[in-house]
């Protein structure tokens, strides 16, 4: 069970015999003598947990549901932490600190997971897993605005909104708009319900999960699906090797034996291949 800020505590030594796993020497659950754990050779900053930061909501990657925090990104971290023997830990932090990777450097999180693009600019602070997902941005508008596309906005005159600190706002700053700025997913799609804003720009993967709501299909459509080179990856510390080649591996698994499809439509709709398999060495700037 995923939890935020969980108490929950146990040590990975009973983890491990609980899920009847034999880790190879020097892969157990001990102090390393600098004050951490590991778990199949990765360092943890909390004894028995991956702990991962997250900003939320993001659906459909990752959001409070029933009391937990759930999504595509959340159970795509599972299958990293059952393999590890462990279990995830999710905390909610602010979305700007994804691009320092503060939260990693002052040891709070292992990992990061939230939708999160992988950009040259981003790499200079944290090293990112293989990517996992291709994303585009779609342009969403009233249905009684008039907007027929991305460009139409500009030459009404029409005000654009964005989720701040995201792709979608910088390729909108690229495009010569001065968008809107809100802080959440959540908020991007309140100021367009509640006239703040006539569109906005956010990931497709966002926008299919909003309009799976029939009153937000009746009240809104796509206008531009854009694709602007993005994938997604998962960050870590920079030199964290043992921790990507454990995301990367869960991530190759799960393509392999069907597991990834399954979660893609459940979380997201129905299996796109572009979108779910992105070459290992592509990025976006």
């Amino acid at each position: 069970m995923n939890t935020v800020h969980g108490r929950r505590t146990r040590t990975l030594a009973a983890a491990a015999a609980a899920a009847g796993l034999l880790l190879a020497a020097g892969c157990s659950s001990n102090d390393d003598g600098g004050g951490k754990t590991t778990a199949g050779g990765v360092q943890l900053v909390q004894a028995g947990k991956l702990t991962t930061c997250t900003h939320l909501p993001y659906p459909p990657f990752q959001s409070e549901i029933d009391g937990k925090v759930q999504g595509f990104d959340v159970s795509l971290i599972d299958l990293v932490a059952k393999d590890l023997g462990v279990k995830q830990d999710i905390v909610d932090t602010p979305f700007e600190n994804f691009k320092t990777g503060a939260f990693l450097n002052s040891g709070q999180c292992d990992l990061a997971a939230a939708g999160m693009t992988i950009t040259e600019e981003r790499k200079k602070n944290v090293d990112f897993s293989d990517p996992y997902f291709n994303a585009t941005q779609a342009v969403l508008v009233d249905k009684k605005s008039g907007i027929t596309s991305l460009d139409d906005i500009k030459s009404k005159g029409k005000k654009l909104g964005s989720q701040a600190q995201t792709t979608g706002e910088e390729y909108a700053q690229s495009k010569g708009f001065d968008s809107v700025s809100f802080e959440s997913s959540d908020a991007v799609l309140n100021g367009l319900r509640t006239g703040q804003v006539d569109a906005v720009i956010i990931d497709y993967p966002v926008v299919q999960g909003w309009l799976k709501d029939k009153a937000n299909a009746d009240a809104f459509k796509v206008v531009d699906n854009l694709n602007t080179g993005e994938q997604y990856g998962f960050t870590v510390k920079k030199g964290n090797t043992a921790l990507v080649d454990a995301i990367n591996k869960a991530l190759k698994e799960a393509k392999a034996d069907g597991t990834y499809k399954k979660l893609y439509e459940q979380w997201i709709g129905p299996y796109d291949e572009a979108a779910a398999s992105p070459a290992a060495s592509a990025s976006a700037s």
